[in-house]
Parts: C-alpha cells; structure tokens; sequence
C-alpha cells in the first residue's frame, strides 16, 4: 500500500483470456479461478488439475538433480564405515532448517554426525579455511555443506589436503571463470584451427571447488535440475531422500526413513517459504504438504517454535512462516548465534527446546527494535544527500555500529520504500559488511561481481547477497555500484508494478470465493496473491486510523447496495485524503475475518485511487 507522498504503483490489469469458460468448464472451477491460472501460466487442464490438487507423487527423484547420487553414495559409505560426519549450515532459515533434515535423517540411518554453524559476525557467510582445520583436528572425515559451500574453493582444498572429502550442497550463484564457448557453459576451448564464423560466446562458466561431490541444482548450466529453483533446505530433502536410497540399495528407502521424510516436509517448507523462492512446480508441492505438517509436526523443536510465536492449535500458512515463525529462527543468526536454533530442531528435548524457543522470542523483539532505529538512519543518510533528487539509480548506505545482523532486512525495507537495488552496510574501524536486496530486472549479485575490485568478498544470487569491504573503500564501492545501476536499471524498472488478476464488484467477492481462492495457496514468490480491481467504490463513512501510532486506515465501503469493511495496512496518511462519499479505485486481496464466532468477507486493500 503507497502512501499518496509515495511513488505510485503502475497497475497492470490481465487482459482478459477467451479460454477460461472452457478451462473451468474442464477443471470444474469459476472462470474466476480458470483465469488467475491462466495468469499464472496454467493454460491446460493437466497442469491445472496437478496445481489444484498437488501430490507427492509429483516430486522429482533426487538423482534429477546432478551430482546428487554419488554424493548420496559417498555419505552411505560414511554411514556404513562409522566416519565422523559433519554438516556445515548457513544462519538463515534456510540453512538451519536444511541442517536439520540431514542431522535427524543421518542420525536415524545410524551415523555419527553433528552440525556446525558459523557465526554471522565472526566468521561470516559460508565455508571457511579456519572453521575447517578445526573440523579436520577435532576428527571430521566428511563434511557436507548445506546452502552455502558453491564459492568455497580455498576451504574445500584445505580439507583435501587433510584427506576430508567434502560433498557441496547449494543453490546459490558461484564463481566465475573465463568466458565458455562451448554449450555447456564449462569454458570448452576452441581448437586452433577453428573455422570462421566463431561461434558466440556462452555465459561465464562456473569456478567451482575441487570436490567430485557438488549438488546444485542449476548446474551444470546445459543439464539443471528439473527444479532449477529448490532452495538449500530442498536440496537437503533430496539428499536425505537419496542417501535413504543408497542405504537400502534400491529407490525404495526404509519405513522408518519415509516416515521421517514426510515429516521434514515441515521443515523444507520453512526453509522454502523463508528463502523467497519461487512457490511454483515442485517447490509449491513442499510448501503446500509441509505446510499441513507444521501445525502437527511431531518434532519437539517445531512445536516450541509454534508455541512462542502462540500459533498452538492454529492453522499455518505462508505469511505465519514468513513473518512469524521464520524471523524468530532468523534472530537467533542476526542477534547470537544460530547454531541454537539448530539445537532447538536437533537435539534438544522438550524443555531444551522451550527454553531455547523463548530466547528466540526475545531476542526477535531485540531485532525489530534495532532494525526499526537503523532504517530511520538509513533513511535519514539517502534523503540528506539528496541521492534520489540525483536520480541515483541504486542506493548504498553505511553506518559506524550499525548491527550487522539486520542489515539486510533493512535492505529490503529499502527497496520496499524506494524500489531501487539497496545495499546496507555495517562498518566498524576497518571493515564493512554489507547486505543488498534487488528490484525484478537487476540481477544483485552480478552486479557485486563488477564491483569486485572494491571488495574483500562478497556472494549470493540474483535478489539478495552479502558482501564484505574495507571501510575506507565505501565511497568507492558506492561510486563504482551506482555507475552500474545507471547503465542497467530503466524508468520502468524504477516504478513498481501491481499486478490485478482480474476486475470485479463488491457483489461477487464472497464466502465462496474466498474459499475458492484459497485452494490457489501456498501464496508466495511465483504464486502471489490474488488482486482484484474494484473501480468506482464508495467510502460510506469517515475513514479511521488505525494501530498504536494510527500508521493504518480503516473503510466502509458501499457498491450498487453492496456494503464492505476495509483495511489497509501502512496506509494510515491517507485518512488525510479521503472523506464520506470519496468515490475511489481500489486492489484487493479478498479475505475471511472471524471475530467472536462470526465470520464477514472483508478487503485488504494493497492499493488505491482517486476515481478519475
């Protein structure tokens, strides 16, 4: 929802599509329905009776994703030999919730394993040097890298030269080499004689580390995975699934082992919802089977988790992960340590986990009061230079004791607020760290890669990334990253767009639709919400702030004798614009509101307009 001081958003109605009575007539659904499928790229009756009703036997066997098989072997062999195993994560959501689908699938296939996470502050993102030669001394013989390890080419030849294999498991972007002509992408050289016309070159191929068990799903660039877009926790369900396999020697894995898979579905689905990425094919069959397992998941650490955030008995859908289960295991990586949580969904028992559960609560409120101090500085830094009166097409700021551990949400309330590419830097005397989250269009971590002269480190993907820099080359680094912005970012990257499903009038938005939009969940990524346009609405009394620090609006609304409540979140300025028979524009999300055993259709309205 914009403020009317904001940048407005360009609404972008569906044009409507002559083929969705015949696709609801087939799937027998509204046309409503037929035609949000369509928007969303389901045009047959097949894909849409496979999105309506999702099921397990959809998912892809884990050897589709390449390398995946021999590093299942290798960790069966681990298993079998009694070597000491270990699993490295990353402190997100992500890598917490993939650790700990290996752990307890490792551990019930009988092998000696424990988890190892980096601290954010200390050791920073992903696999290094140091935190190896202490694994290698203190007995590891395999260590298995969850979301993160595909840039780890230093540490990965540290454990090598220990006689540590070490199998890679990630989804993020890595290295890259020369300029490959070749079809795969590996940088294949030409011979010498080559005729002419040379053929074009191909993308950059990868630089990846020494180790003959690398399990990515978009690689290599000419094979990827049916599923290119599986998140780290993703990528360890299948790797559990096929270390299931290579234990019993067929594609078949024992009872005890698939009872347990089905059970990390929950824990795949945090990890899949949290990380953002796309909730389409396979990744909306793990959000939407480990969603129903979540509320009943017999995992004691899920179930403490549940409970601080008071969820108990409820129903959890994708915005409960996202904005309430998910940061409070994020906190404990932005404001501790996350090796906790891990604990909490490992080996804790009951109390343990209860205990744990509650200092993530604490430690989350910590968090948002921090972030919430950071983003009125950092807001404070772009409005005084005056970067946006510049037209600067990306925003980079930095501060001395600003908490290192949310600088990215603070970067995406950046991009939120001005839809730019925004990175976040934490400095100290001598070194920034840094975190940057991306608009569609403008590939992140890309860009930090041109910018890497200015840089100590830096990784991630196309959306989000960190990076580390010295801090006396921030200008520099700023200097060098906004060039690059002006010369890929265009006007209407720079206006955000609201896509509208469809048109319709207070009449029709009821119960049942309700009800029938909901079958279209898991929402996220890839499957948002579905937006509906209402024009020429009236405001039927005067608008209401609502909230402590009235930051949110509340309306009635009245359409040919058709009468609505609606909210709108973050919208509480525009109570200053609007009266008792403003005729307005709206987009909303249609949604069900109990209250004291009543249940009314009311609107969440993500934006308006003046009616023209």
């Amino acid at each position: 929802m914009m403020s009317p001081n904001s940048t407005p958003r360009r609404w972008k109605l569906a044009e409507p599509d002559d083929r969705s009575a015949d696709l609801a007539q087939r799937l027998k659904t509204s046309e409503l329905i037929a035609r949000i499928l369509l928007n969303r790229g389901i045009a047959d009756s097949e894909a849409g009776y496979a999105f309506l009703r999702p099921t397990l036997k959809s998912l892809h066997e884990p050897a589709a994703i390449h390398g995946l098989a021999p590093a299942a072997e290798r960790v069966a062999r681990a298993i079998r030999d009694g070597e000491q195993i270990v699993i490295y994560g990353d402190y997100d959501v992500d890598g917490i919730t993939a650790s700990a689908i290996l752990w307890h699938a490792i551990t019930l296939l009988g092998g000696k394993v424990r988890t190892y996470v980096p601290h954010r502050i200390d050791e920073g993102y992903g696999l290094n040097a140091e935190a190896v030669k202490q694994l290698c001394d203190e007995g590891a013989k395999l260590i298995i890298t969850v979301d993160c390890g595909i840039t780890a080419i230093e540490p990965v030849d540290v454990a090598r030269n220990r006689g540590v294999d070490v199998v890679i498991t990630d989804h993020h972007e890595w290295k890259e080499g020369g300029l490959g002509l070749g079809a795969s992408g590996l940088g294949e050289d030409l011979p010498s004689n080559a005729s002419s016309p040379s053929p074009k070159p191909q993308a950059p191929s990868p630089l990846l580390p020494n180790t003959q068990y690398i399990v990515h799903p978009r690689l290599p660039l000419d094979a990827p995975s049916p599923n290119p877009h599986i998140c780290g926790s993703g990528v360890a369900f299948k790797l559990a699934w096929g270390i299931g396999q290579a234990m019993a020697g067929s594609n078949r894995v024992n009872e005890k082992l698939k009872q347990f898979l089905v059970e990390a579905l929950a824990l795949a689905a945090l990890g899949t919802i949290a990380d953002v990425v796309p909730l389409v094919g396979e990744n909306r069959i793990i959000a939407h089977f480990g969603l129903v397992g979540v509320k009943n998941s017999k995992l004691i650490g899920i179930q403490a988790l549940i409970a601080s955030a008071g969820l108990t008995g409820e129903k959890i859908d994708s915005f409960d992960v996202g904005f309430k289960l998910g940061p409070r295991l994020n906190a404990a990586g932005r404001m501790g340590h996350a090796r906790l949580a891990v604990e909490m969904l490992t080996t804790a028992g009951e109390e343990r986990a209860a205990e744990i559960a509650e200092f993530l609560e604490a430690q989350n409120r910590e968090r948002q009061q921090t972030e919430r101090t950071i983003v009125e500085a950092a807001v404070h830094q772009i409005e005084n230079a005056g970067w946006l009166d510049q037209d600067s097409r990306a925003l980079v700021v930095g501060g001395l004791g600003w908490h290192p551990g949310v600088i990215g949400i603070v970067a995406s309330r950046l991009v939120d607020r001005f839809h730019r590419p925004s990175v976040v830097i934490a400095l100290d005397e001598d070194l920034g760290h840094g975190s940057g989250r991306s608009i569609d269009g403008f590939h992140l971590s890309r860009a930090l890669e041109i910018c890497t002269g200015t840089l100590v480190s830096h990784g991630g993907h196309e959306m989000a990334a960190g990076l580390k820099l010295q801090a006396g080359r921030l200008e520099e680094f700023r200097e060098m990253f906004v060039a690059h912005a002006a010369g890929c970012i265009d006007d209407t990257m720079l206006l955000p767009t609201l896509r509208l499903d469809a048109q319709a009038c207070l009449a029709s938005i009821n119960e049942s639709l309700v009800t029938d939009f909901a079958r279209l969940g898991p929402f996220g990524r890839g499957n948002p919400k579905p937006v509906l346009c209402c024009h020429g609405v009236t405001v039927t009394a005067p608008p209401r702030r609502m909230g402590k620090t009235g930051d949110h609006l509340q309306l009635y609304l009245k359409q040919n004798g058709t009468m609505m409540r609606a909210v709108a979140w973050g919208a509480g300025d525009w109570c200053d614009h609007l009266q008792a028979g403003s005729v307005i524009d709206l987009a909303v999300e249609p949604r069900l509101n109990e209250y004291n055993g009543n249940r009314s259709v009311e609107l969440e309205v993500k934006d308006l307009k003046l009616a023209e």
